[in-house]
């Protein structure tokens, strides 16, 4: 009877509590581990005297610094660092941290056009004395490769792609220290410098407004402003015009991209044009365009100055806080107005 009547002890049921205090610290040291690797990748390089570099380069290899060495060694040197800073490449980043950063890929995405700009200009300008000539062989296969689209990661990925680039551009370096002008050529011509800064200028007016829209600025459409039939002298109607006001905003999730992309841009310009500097020094003196150019240079390098701030920050125009968009907007609109000097300077007979 007593057997019958005591309580049966359920079994012990297996205790998960050291799985899930495994995976809880396993998601930590991973996630952890990201925000790490996230703070350590996420720098920019700092500007750099890349015409000594040049020259240094160059003399360990022997050779000489003709017309065109510093300017597509600027482009070499750009495209590198681009490529093998201390992050590496991260625009085609398909898993973390890379794919959760969009600061660094921003600013690789503004030195990338400036890269693709200068790779055009070699080699529908720099390299050929009219536009008849026939145009290089090796900028031929540089300048799409450059165009590539900047996000692909496999078959082929935008690394390769821009590596197979900058080997073209060497080998139209190293064409460059021969004996045989028939070789290679390059054209420090101010034509050929006034269409290359003509380009500059359309980059850097096209961030100048991007960068100023983070406040929202109010446009006037002249075209609904003033009816395309109104009689010579006739004034636009009052209404018309209000009608026409609009406010141009940059979405706040963009701010960031779009000063990042500015400081690529001005970051690798800067590089490029003092290699010009040094290439187009005759052309330069004979306009006494030098110190306009040294002036631009100056500028886009005082938009690299370090951010004392965790993040970018959005400030009214005159509030407490600062807006560091309106600050590189500055900078890079007295850049524009220094190329614009420039090219019509270079453009006077």
């Amino acid at each position: 009877m007593d057997y019958y009547m005591k309580a049966e002890k359920p079994a012990p049921r297996p205790s998960h509590r050291w799985l899930l205090r495994a995976l809880l610290a396993f998601v930590v040291l991973v996630g952890s581990a990201i925000l790490v690797l996230m703070w350590w990748w996420d720098h920019a390089p700092a500007p750099y005297d890349g015409v000594a570099a040049t020259r240094a380069a160059t003399n360990a290899r022997g050779e000489r610094m003709v017309a065109g060495t510093a300017t597509t060694d600027a482009l070499v040197q750009v495209a590198n660092l681009m490529l093998d800073k201390r992050a590496g490449y991260l625009s085609n980043d398909v898993s973390p941290p890379g794919l959760l950063m969009d600061n660094v890929p921003n600013w690789e995405f503004g030195v990338l056009v400036q890269c693709r700009d200068l790779a055009r200009a070699l080699r529908n300008g720099f390299s050929r004395s009219q536009t008849q000539s026939v145009e290089d062989k090796s900028l031929r296969e540089a300048e799409p490769r450059f165009s590539f689209t900047n996000d692909r990661w496999m078959f082929p990925s935008s690394e390769s792609e821009y590596r197979h680039a900058i080997e073209h551009i060497e080998d139209y370096r190293q064409r460059l220290q021969d004996n045989d002008p028939s070789n290679a050529r390059f054209y420090p011509r101010a034509d050929n410098l006034a269409d290359y800064l003509a380009v500059a200028e359309s980059r850097l007016g096209s961030l100048s407004q991007r960068l100023s829209a983070s406040v929202g600025r109010a446009t006037v459409d002249p075209r609904r402003a003033m009816p395309a039939t109104a009689e010579p002298g006739a004034t636009a109607d009052p209404d018309a015009s209000a009608g026409a006001m609009t406010l141009s905003r940059t979405p706040w999730r963009e701010i960031d991209d779009v000063f990042y992309e500015a400081r690529g841009t001005s970051f690798a310009l800067a590089q490029f044009l003092k290699a010009i500097e040094v290439d187009f020094a005759k052309v330069l003196d004979d306009k006494n365009a030098r110190v306009g150019l040294q002036q631009v240079i100056a500028d886009l390098e005082a938009a690299q100055a370090p951010i004392h701030s965790p993040v970018v920050l959005n400030g009214r125009p005159f509030g407490f806080f600062a807006n560091h968009s309106l600050v590189m907007a500055n900078y890079i609109s007295r850049a524009n107005a220094g190329l614009i000097e420039l090219r019509e300077l270079l453009q006077r007979g």
